[in-house]
């Protein structure tokens, strides 16, 4: 079994599932938001809880630093389950310019209200960056996961990855669109 440790499997549309090297730290924001600009001076990329991006946008403490950040690429924003981004419309636009990666979280793995946040990521605000999915993501996801948006996931470390490599591959037809594909036509 492979380690998952600091990885990422990445299945970009068009492409192949792959394990690629997790250079995102996922920032909690509880009890640091007064280290944030600090956090993201060193060599890590930082995924900021978007509530945590709301906060110092909306108070106007979006330092130039942190947007220096920003613009090159180094900061992105993970979704909470219960974050309403059609509310935020014109923050998640202006956000296309600014995240190379964005987050949607899973609590739990029964908990599937982040799925419909890629989708509405890749539909209605036609989002080509990468969504990822983190937290309690569980092999049995990942099928969905591609179909709704996602094209990265931060399994949880109890996953064996050569197991997750080969979910993309157990159904050749799809009978719904998705966000990669149209579906099949099948004969009648």
């Amino acid at each position: 079994m492979m380690s998952i440790e600091n990885k990422t499997l990445l299945f970009p549309r068009g492409g192949v599932p792959n394990l690629v090297s997790n250079d995102w730290q996922i920032w909690s924001g509880k009890n640091e938001q007064a280290d944030m600009p600090t956090l993201t001076m060193n060599s890590t990329k930082v995924l900021l809880p978007f509530s945590m991006w709301l906060t110092y946008a909306d108070t106007q403490h979006l330092d130039s630093a942190l947007m220096s950040q920003a613009k090159q690429g180094r900061v992105g924003v993970w979704f909470a389950p219960d974050d309403d981004i059609l509310k935020h419309a014109q923050c998640i636009e202006a956000g296309k310019a600014l995240w190379p990666v964005v987050a949607a979280h899973f609590p739990i793995f029964k908990d599937g209200r982040s799925f419909s946040t890629a989708a509405l990521l890749r539909n209605r605000f036609n989002w080509q960056s990468q969504v990822r999915a983190i937290g309690d993501v569980l092999i049995d996801q990942l099928l969905q996961g591609a179909r709704v948006g996602f094209d990265a996931f931060d399994l949880r470390s109890d996953q064996n990855l050569d197991i997750a490599l080969g979910q993309f591959d157990l159904f050749s037809v799809a009978t719904q669109n998705c966000w990669r594909e149209k579906r099949t036509q099948l004969a009648a």
